[in-house]
């Protein structure tokens, strides 16, 4: 940790930094040479800190704190990146999404408008909801789009906003990320992805649990989601910002992004590539899905990535077996961190 000062120093706000994704990025950018980074979020979640404590930054900033901090510090501010949000699916209390996924999110908005700073924010594949209206980026569809939980409208009701707004930071992307899995989501308990759950089902009693499918259209286990890997992520994000300050991002190109693989893959092919990645065969039995996100669940997603290829992204992603392996390999396994 490098805690010099912020004066004359050109700055990167990193925002939900403790977090899985953010501390991915802040790692990314690390690793990359960046060191001059202030770190946002709720530091006193204890099952947090492994995720930043060993990072290079210059300071960390309680997020509740950060508007009064800007204020009395006045930092040069070369971009921000906020990851920062309410990411659960089953709080179905509204004002807590609303406080911290749509008005931080229009406040983060004011502060990059009035002072021209490049913006990157995350927005979800959760505002598409059941996929009625297809998995398309385009800037008509989420006048449309019927989220399904609450954590899914707000972050839809804060694209829309953007969208409306005629005065906006100088370049700006909302990335709609799909099935996030990777290092750092030790905290996240019942919502981390399904590969941590299916390695500690695996380590506790040998077998993973997948839900049966309760629409008569798709067999159990067959269930399609867009995984990605995080790293695939940061890198985007990394290479999105590159050009911002560079000033070489294009104007026409502000907007919402899908952020997946563009490939749809089942649980099914993710817990065997779980197993494959302990050397193990595969033992997978079905259970009922609770009741409770019974129907709110998507059954399908699969982003279309033709947008992010045709601002100029030409890198490839890893595919559902390299992404599994090397997180159950590398990560997992040996309780890393990233």
């Amino acid at each position: 940790m490098n805690q010099s000062s912020i004066t004359n120093q050109q700055v990167i706000i990193v925002t939900g930094a403790a977090g899985f994704i953010g501390s991915c990025m802040v790692q990314f950018l690390n690793d990359n040479g960046f060191e001059n980074l202030i770190l946002v979020d709720d530091f006193g979640v204890e099952g947090k800190r492994k995720n930043w404590e060993s990072k290079k930054f210059i300071q960390i900033v309680e997020r509740y704190h950060l508007f009064q901090w800007l204020k009395e510090k006045e930092p040069l501010v070369k971009a921000v990146i906020h990851l920062g949000a309410r990411t659960d699916t089953t709080e179905f209390n509204y004002a807590v999404h609303e406080e911290l996924n749509v008005q931080y999110s229009k406040n983060i908005w004011n502060y990059c408008t009035e002072k021209v700073i490049p913006l990157i924010y995350a927005s979800s594949a959760a505002t598409y909801g059941a996929g009625e209206f297809g998995y398309d980026d385009s800037h008509e569809l989420p006048f449309k789009l019927q989220p399904l939980n609450p954590y899914g409208i707000s972050k839809n009701e804060f694209d829309k906003w953007a969208l409306m707004q005629t005065s906006h930071p100088p370049y700006w992307t909302g990335l709609k990320f799909f099935n996030i899995y990777g290092p750092n989501e030790y905290h996240k308990a019942r919502m981390a992805s399904v590969i941590w759950h299916s390695f500690n089902q695996i380590k506790k009693d040998g077998v993973v649990k997948l839900f049966k499918s309760h629409r008569p259209d798709f067999k159990d286990g067959e269930q399609l989601r867009d995984f990605v890997y995080v790293k695939d992520l940061v890198k985007v994000m990394f290479w999105m910002y590159e050009l911002m300050f560079n000033k070489q991002w294009k104007m026409e190109h502000n907007g919402l992004y899908n952020l997946g693989t563009g490939k749809a893959r089942s649980f099914y092919d993710l817990a065997v590539a779980t197993f494959k990645g302990l050397d193990l065969q595969p033992n997978i039995v079905f259970v009922d899905m609770p009741e409770d996100i019974r129907d709110k669940y998507q059954y399908f997603t699969e982003a279309n990535m033709q947008k992010l290829r045709d601002a100029g992204y030409t890198q490839s992603f890893y595919t559902l077996e390299q992404g599994v392996d090397e997180y159950v390999r590398n990560y997992l396994k040996q309780l890393h961190y990233f």
